[in-house]
C-alpha cells in the first residue's frame, strides 16, 4: 500500500512561489478595484472605505482556506467536493456560466477605450475584444504560464502608475478623508451612506479581490503552479498544441503522514500564507484604497457620475486639466488595459471551472477513460465570448448594470462555496491539517455575513423587505 505514495514535495524558495496570487487579484482589478468602489467614492465619498479593506480580508481567508486543499490533496477542490456532493459539478457549471457570463468587465474597457477614441458606440470594440481575448488564451503553450506573465505585467506597472498620480494630485485633507473612511466615517455619515443602494454594495463587496466561483480557482492555480502535492498534477495546455484525447488524472496523491511530510507542510503552509498576504492582500488593499482616493479626489460632487461608468471618464478629464493632457490619456488606456487583463482572467478561470467540472462528471468513476481537458476548456471559453458577443448585438452593453446583476449571483454563489468548503476540509483532511478554531470561527462569520446580504438583496429585489 505505501508503494501508492508520493513524497510530499520540499518547500520551494519565496520568490518561485509568486505568481497564483497575482492571478486571483487580478481578477478583481476590473470589478470591484477598478470600478464599483471608486464608484461609490465619486457619488458617496470616502466613509465607505472600510468595505473595501473588510471584503478583501474576507477573501484573503476565504483564498487560504481553498489553497489548503489543494496543498495537501495535489488536486482542486472540484475533486473533492464532487465525491462528496455529485450535485456539485452542475452547480458550478451553472452558477459560473450565469454569475460570469454577463460581460460587464469587458464593456466598462470598450467604453473607456470609446471613449479615447472619441467614440460613442463601444459595443462592436467590445466584441472585438472578447474575440482577441479568446486568441490570446488560445495561443500560449500552457494557459497558466501565460495568465502569471500577463497578470504580473500589468498589476506591477498599474498600480505604481496609479500611486504616482494619487500622490501627486491629492491633497492632504484628500489623505485625511481616506483614512477616516478606513474607520468607517464619512463626510455625514457612519459606515454606510444615505441613498446607496444595497446590492451595489454588496456587488463592491463581494468584488474585494476576486468574488464568486472564482475563488475557488485559486486551487487550479496553485495546484498548476506545483505547490506542495500540485507537484504532481497535470496542466492545460494551449488550444494549439493540445494533445488529443488522452487519460488524465483529475484526482490528486497520496503521502504518509510523518513527521517529515508534516513539517514540510506547515513551512509550505506559512509560506504561501504569507505570499497570498503579501501579493493579494496587501497589493490589492492600497490599490482598491488609491483608487478610491483617485476617484474622490478628481470626480466627487460632479454631475453625472452616477450614470454607469462616466465617473471614470470625468477621472481622466480632471487628470489632465490639472497635470496635462497626455497624463489623462495615459490614466484611460491604463483602466483600459486592466480591465481588458481582468476580464482575460475571468474568461481563463471560468473556463477552467466548468471544464474541471464537465471532465468529473464525463469521467466518472472509469479511471481509463481518456478525454481532452484542454479542448473542453476551450469549448467554454468561446461559449462565454459567443454569449457575450449576442448580448452586446443585442444592445445589452451597459457595464455598470452588468457588474452589479453578476456580482450579487457571484455573493450568493461565494455563500454557497464558502460552506462546502469548510466542510470539504474537515471532512476529508487529516485532524492534523485542519484550520485552527479561531480561523473556524472567522469563516463562520463570513459565511453569515454573505449569506444574511445576499438575502436581504434578494428580498429587496422581489419586494418582500
Amino acid at each position: 500500500m505505501k508503494s501508492t505514495y508520493k513524497e510530499f514535495p520540499k518547500p520551494i524558495a519565496f520568490k518561485k512561489l509568486i505568481g497564483p496570487s497575482f492571478i486571483i487579484l487580478a481578477l478583481g482589478l476590473g470589478s470591484g478595484e477598478v470600478i464599483l468602489w471608486p464608484y461609490m467614492a465619486a457619488n458617496y465619498g470616502l466613509g465607505i472605505a472600510w468595505g473595501a479593506i473588510l471584503g478583501i480580508t474576507f477573501q484573503y481567508f476565504i483564498n487560504m482556506e481553498i489553497e489548503r486543499y489543494a496543498l495537501i490533496k495535489g488536486e482542486s477542490v472540484f475533486v473533492g467536493l464532487n465525491r462528496l456532493f455529485k450535485w456539485t459539478a452542475y452547480w458550478f457549471i451553472m452558477s459560473t456560466f450565469i454569475g460570469f457570463g454577463l460581460p460587464g468587465i469587458i464593456a466598462a474597457s470598450a467604453h473607456v477605450f470609446a471613449s479615447l477614441l472619441g467614440i460613442d458606440e463601444y459595443k462592436w470594440i467590445a466584441i472585438a475584444f472578447l474575440i482577441i481575448i479568446g486568441l490570446i488564451l488560445s495561443a500560449g503553450k500552457t494557459v497558466y504560464g501565460l495568465m502569471e506573465k500577463i497578470t504580473r505585467t500589468v498589476i506591477m506597472i498599474g498600480v505604481p502608475f496609479i500611486f504616482l498620480i494619487a500622490i501627486y494630485i491629492s491633497s492632504k485633507s484628500d489623505w485625511s478623508d481616506l483614512a477616516a473612511g478606513i474607520i468607517g466615517r464619512g463626510a455625514d455619515y457612519s459606515f454606510f451612506p444615505e441613498g446607496l443602494v444595497l446590492a451595489t454594495f454588496l456587488a463592491a463587496f463581494a468584488y474585494s479581490g476576486a468574488g464568486g466561483n472564482l475563488n475557488l480557482t485559486q486551487s487550479i492555480y496553485v495546484k498548476e503552479k506545483g505547490y506542495g502535492m500540485g507537484k504532481y498534477s497535470q496542466k492545460i495546455a494551449g488550444l494549439f498544441v493540445a494533445k488529443k484525447d488522452e487519460k488524465i488524472k483529475l484526482s490528486g496523491e497520496n503521502f504518509e503522514i510523518t513527521k517529515t511530510n508534516i513539517a514540510r507542510y506547515k513551512e509550505w503552509w506559512r509560506r504561501i500564507s504569507i505570499e497570498h498576504l503579501l501579493v493579494f492582500w496587501l497589493i490589492g488593499s492600497i490599490s482598491m484604497l488609491l483608487l478610491m482616493l483617485l476617484a474622490y479626489t478628481t470626480a466627487y460632487g460632479v454631475t453625472g457620475n452616477a450614470e454607469g461608468i462616466n465617473f471614470v471618464i470625468t477621472e481622466g478629464s480632471a487628470i489632465a486639466q490639472l497635470t496635462f493632457p497626455l497624463l489623462g490619456t495615459l490614466f484611460l488606456a491604463v483602466v483600459t488595459i486592466m480591465l481588458f487583463q481582468t476580464q482575460l482572467g475571468v474568461m481563463d478561470s471560468t473556463s477552467r471551472i466548468m471544464a474541471e467540472n464537465y471532465a468529473e462528471k464525463k469521467l466518472g468513476k472509469n479511471e481509463k477513460a481518456k478525454i481532452n481537458l484542454s479542448k473542453i476548456y476551450y469549448s467554454f471559453l468561446w461559449a462565454q465570448i459567443a454569449f457575450g458577443c449576442l448580448l452586446f448585438l443585442f444592445n445589452i452593453s451597459e457595464p455598470k448594470t452588468l457588474l452589479v446583476l453578476g456580482a450579487v449571483i457571484n455573493a450568493f454563489a461565494m455563500f454557497i462555496h464558502i460552506a462546502l468548503v469548510s466542510i470539504l476540509n474537515n471532512k476529508t483532511l487529516p485532524k492534523i491539517f485542519h484550520p485552527s478554531w479561531p480561523r473556524k470561527l472567522i469563516l463562520l462569520l463570513i459565511f453569515v455575513f454573505f449569506g444574511y446580504f445576499s438575502i436581504l438583496v434578494l428580498g429587496d429585489k422581489l419586494g418582500i423587505f
